[in-house]
């Protein structure tokens, strides 16, 4: 693959008349800063460009609903999906709008160098007119029965049932989304982009790029075969950036044809923002830049192949390097949408959890070549058999062990020979290495779920490496080989924080807090080297992922399943792992329903000289007061999680049978604190 300079990275503009959901992140925006974070670990100049695509008649739709003005629907939208990406970590270089001046101007510059090199035909065509609205109804101001299948409420450019392509004109009993008025069929001139003349040069050019992902070179191979059309490229509509020629009045510049030109704009106006006016050139105009696209399945036409034609015609500007359009992602198997009001929205599930357990459960679940489905038990399941028990477990099992054996300090390495250090580092140093050329390589190829298995591999062999050490014992024995040990594991700890940073980026901060340092010089290329001071403090630890043990079927829902205190997992154990639950018996000194919830009760427990608390799922067997005063069984060693935003220290033990659940108590009279064995 060449080399390029610099690299220009667009995520597709999410449209202002919605909130984003799960599907939009997971298609194209996900991957995007995925794919930006790793190349500015490595050192690449690169920047991203997003932002709000905010004309249209869908716009107009929502505001004539609503009663309100386009511009209100619009700064509802664009402000709440920007605090939306921020709050999931998805850091653009600039997050623009097309409503913006320099992009109406940029939109109608673009416009006028075709014109003027008399690319742009005018063409009379029929459209339906509303006589009650006064007025052309764009595509989607119509609804109708699709000529397909038969669906009775399909949109005038396509049908969401079967997926056709439809024109207005094909559907059935149209109706105005207006005024529900009949239209009629009447002449209209518009300008048409011809699309058809530039077919050949587009194949040419799609032939050379033999690293594209096979579905999208088969959309567009699907398009080329049947053959491109002429595509309009004004409409009769108020709402939207204005036709620049005299005699254009009523007309604007169909949205298809200027969303795209949208990051260009964009780039102007980054540039403008650091007083680098003319800069903008370098990422557009030059051949040394490399130009992605990241985008869902849908948009593949306007990004393959509409917006590389407008190039072409325009001249001067840069042709995309690749297009890596995902397939969709569906909600514990139906189909996400923002029209239909079917998805999960970010705003409310960033508000409820973890933006890393958002992006790490989406991250491998991503529609990469075939559609995929999002759950939320594979949710909970990603937190606590994966993040929690993995690359959790690792660091903080590696951090308590330097704490209470080290004085919170970095201990000293195996030798502090330079000459010696390379030959004296554990083989767990060079697997790192190693694995981090095969990470790099799968998100150069926009593999990101094989990127982060190959991460989590990275915390398994760390955890493994941890194990088969035995740190434990060899402090009994050789204190200075115990120091090498954890020095070791704790720049396992380290190389994890830069590995899992494209990924999870708050976490890998986290990471580096607690071993005392920042993610300012971090790079790619120091993991699995040595990179910390031995003699350094430690800061704070902190449980990086809690246990989830309930979890609601959405975040707007408080309760989906009963999680059985009594579960127990097929796997046999030994008798070692055995050892590592501590059990003791504890009274329950206060009891409490959990407002809004049917099946917790909050409780005090004491055992010994401590004071824990407790969310049970109890309370459909046991009233409050039943439950008061009785000497119980916990896990006292259990790390704490959060129920309905209470932090639960224990777990209670019970037997369940019948569907009837009976907490385990002790035989005869027992002092709170006792050890179970």
């Amino acid at each position: 693959m060449k080399n390029f300079k610099r690299l220009l990275v667009t995520a597709a503009l999410p449209y202002a008349n919605g909130y984003l959901h799960l599907g939009h992140i997971a298609g194209a925006y996900l991957p995007a800063d995925i794919f930006v974070r790793y190349k500015k670990l490595i050192g690449e100049d690169i920047i991203f460009i997003c932002g709000s695509d905010e004309h249209g008649t869908a716009i107009e739709i929502s505001a004539m609903k609503e009663k309100v003005t386009p511009q209100e629907i619009i700064d509802r939208f664009h402000f709440d999906n920007k605090e939306a990406f921020n709050r999931l970590g998805i850091r653009f270089d600039i997050y623009s709008r097309t409503s913006n001046e320099i992009h109406h101007k940029t939109s109608q510059e673009f416009f006028l160098n075709l014109y003027e090199k008399g690319l742009l035909v005018q063409k009379s065509e029929k459209q339906l007119y509303s006589e009650k609205d006064r007025r052309y109804l764009a595509d989607r101001f119509v609804e109708g029965t699709c000529p397909v299948c038969g669906y009775e409420e399909a949109r005038g450019d396509q049908c969401e049932k079967c997926g056709s392509n439809l024109s207005p004109l094909e559907l059935k009993n149209p109706k105005s989304k207006i005024s529900g008025d009949t239209p009629v069929v009447k002449e209209s001139v518009n300008f048409f982009f011809p699309l058809e003349k530039f077919q050949n040069e587009l194949q040419q050019w799609m032939s050379g790029k033999t690293d594209w992902k096979a579905n999208v070179k088969n959309y567009c191979e699907g398009w080329f075969k049947t053959g491109l059309k002429d595509r309009a490229i004004s409409r009769d509509l108020d709402w939207g950036i204005k036709i620049p020629v005299d005699g254009q009045e009523g007309k604007v510049i169909y949205v298809w044809f200027e969303a795209p030109i949208g990051y260009i704009s964009a780039t102007k106006e980054l540039f403008i923002e650091r007083n680098q006016p003319e800069k903008w050139k370098d990422y557009w105009c030059d051949k040394e830049t490399r130009l992605i696209h990241f985008i869902g399945k849908d948009n593949i036409i306007f990004h393959a192949i509409v917006f590389p034609a407008m190039l072409m015609a325009h001249g001067e500007f840069i042709l995309p390097d690749n297009v890596p359009a995902n397939e969709f992602l569906n909600l514990e198997g139906g189909k996400l949408s923002k029209s239909k009001g079917h998805g999960a929205l970010v705003r409310d599930i960033v508000k409820e959890f973890d933006p890393d357990l958002i992006r790490y459960t989406l991250g491998t679940n991503l529609p990469e070549n075939k559609d995929s489905d999002f759950s939320w038990d594979d949710f909970q399941a990603k937190n606590n058999n994966e993040l929690a028990a993995i690359l959790g477990n690792f660091v903080n099992r590696t951090v308590v062990f330097a704490m209470n054996k080290f004085g919170g300090k970095i201990p000293a390495r195996r030798t502090t020979e330079p000459a010696k250090e390379l030959s004296s580092e554990p083989d767990i140093f060079k697997f790192v290495r190693e694995h981090s050329i095969i990470i790099a390589d799968c998100y150069e190829n926009f593999r990101f779920r094989d990127a982060i298995n190959e991460t989590m591999n990275v915390a398994r062999a760390a955890n493994k490496y941890f194990n088969d050490s035995e740190p434990w014992k060899i402090i009994k024995t050789d204190e200075k080989k115990c120091e090498g040990i954890i020095n070791d594991c704790l720049e396992l700890c380290h190389a994890l924080a830069i590995l899992i940073s494209p990924v999870l980026p708050f976490t890998s901060e986290r990471i580096l807090k607690i071993l005392g340092t920042d993610s300012k010089g971090i790079a790619w290329n120091k993991s699995g080297t040595y990179c910390l001071k031995a003699g350094a403090e430690l800061g704070e630890n902190e449980i990086l992922f809690p246990q989830i043990e309930t979890l609601a079927e959405t975040p707007a829902e408080t309760e989906k399943k009963d999680l059985s205190l009594s579960e127990t997992p097929d796997n046999l154990i030994v008798i070692d792992d055995f050892k590592k639950v501590f059990l003791r018996t504890a009274k329950v000194t206060e009891s409490s329903r959990v407002e809004k919830s049917k099946k917790l009760l909050k409780l005090k427990v004491k055992t010994g000289g401590n004071v824990k608390q407790i969310i049970a799922g109890i309370a459909e067997h046991y009233s409050p007061e039943e439950i008061l005063g009785r000497t119980v069984i916990i896990v006292d060693n259990l790390k704490p999680a959060k129920l309905m935003g209470m932090e639960s220290q224990g777990m209670l033990l019970a037997a369940k049978k019948d569907g009837k659940l009976r907490i385990i108590t002790t035989d005869g009279e027992f002092e709170d604190g006792g050890e179970v064995s």
